[in-house]
């Protein structure tokens, strides 16, 4: 569904949906001259990933545009990528989507369609120089399993706005990994839909930010099938001068959603003065037969007493700080079932704390 961008205001940052954005960079990089991604993918049996004109009829099947960006980013691009797992394929290991940035904006499209009775893994893996606008769509067909990995390691300097877009099908199961480490600016927008009773979805989160750097994410869970769940979990760690970091978590609730079990949660660690960490959790109820329904949002400094406590049995200053944000980012690196992808982001969890902690 290819929706003229006119039909939306720009957005100017005093929106609600955009009060948190560097808006004015945002849009510059919208209009910058025109750039490179290469896409290339390694798949596994089962799966097909094709590159399809902009005209293809399934996309804007899952995604419709709700604002200036999306649509922009949707009205422009010319070749989206198509993942395609077959009825009752399954395998442990990842289709791997790679988008590289060789500078300048571009624009890009994803739609992942898992036929009925199929389990898949999708790594989306994002890096190099880039303004990036693209959104993504997720289709899970009914008894199927999806899980989306995708990871944000751009260069310093990309900006990357995203738009990803989630229909779940009956008795289906959608887990997801939202991981933003690189860039200037990032700004990821998900939304979940429940097309049929009995779906369940995971959506985890991890982003660690330095300074100067924005990274937002942005979900909406839209509970209106019965019978559903779903969870939420994103941490994040943030230092530096000017760092700041947004999670902003909306669950719906909807008068025939009975049933529903949910529950959201956010935590921030701030690392250093100077940094910044936005937290917005929201829950509408319009149907009082659910089974639970909640949320919590804490963000808090550096422990210096758990610091001084492994100090004192022996443990340098720099190993302490390591094992301490270690351990709060273990609860969600150990859900990644792909072992390289668990050891590339301890190795860069490492990496931030060696070159920005004091």
């Amino acid at each position: 569904m290819h929706i003229d961008p006119e039909t939306f205001p720009a957005p100017t940052g005093r929106e609600e949906a955009w009060r948190f954005t560097p808006v004015p960079t945002v849009l510059t990089a919208l209009t910058g001259d025109a750039g490179k991604v290469v896409v290339e993918a390694t798949t596994v049996p089962g799966v097909t990933v094709t590159t399809v004109d902009r005209d293809d009829s399934r996309f804007g099947s899952v995604l419709t545009p709700a604002d200036y960006v999306t649509a922009t980013a949707m009205a422009k691009f010319q070749h989206g990528t198509t993942v395609t797992v077959s009825r009752g394929a399954s395998s442990p290991e990842p289709t791997v989507i790679t988008v590289r940035g060789e500078g300048g904006t571009s624009f890009g499209h994803l739609l992942v369609d898992v036929e009925e009775d199929a389990e898949a893994i999708v790594v989306l893996d994002h890096s190099g120089a880039a303004n990036f606008f693209a959104n993504a769509e997720y289709r899970v067909g009914a008894h199927s399993s999806l899980t989306v990995v995708s990871l944000q390691d751009w260069d310093d300097g990309a900006v990357h706005v995203g738009s990803h877009a989630v229909s779940v099908g009956r008795d289906a199961r959608f887990k997801s990994f939202a991981v933003s480490l690189g860039g200037s600016i990032v700004r990821l927008s998900t939304t979940v839909e429940y097309a049929a009773p009995g779906g369940e979805v995971e959506l985890f989160g991890l982003f660690f930010a330095d300074a100067g750097q924005h990274l937002e994410h942005r979900l909406l869970v839209n509970h209106q099938a019965p019978h559903c769940r779903s969870r939420v979990n994103y941490k994040g760690a943030l230092q530096g001068e000017g760092a700041h970091t947004v999670w902003v978590g909306d669950v719906v609730i909807g008068p025939k959603a009975v049933g529903t079990d949910t529950y959201e949660v956010n935590r921030n660690l701030v690392l250093t003065d100077g940094a910044r960490a936005d937290s917005v959790p929201n829950l509408e109820i319009l149907t009082g037969e659910i089974v639970g329904a909640g949320h919590a949002s804490a963000t808090g400094r550096f422990d210096d007493l758990q610091l001084f406590y492994l100090m004192a049995r022996g443990i340098p200053a720099d190993e302490a700080r390591r094992l301490v944000v270690r351990g709060f980012f273990a609860e969600i690196i150990e859900q990644i079932t792909v072992p390289e992808l668990r050891e590339r982001l301890l190795a860069a969890v490492d990496a931030e704390l060696e070159t920005s902690m004091p």
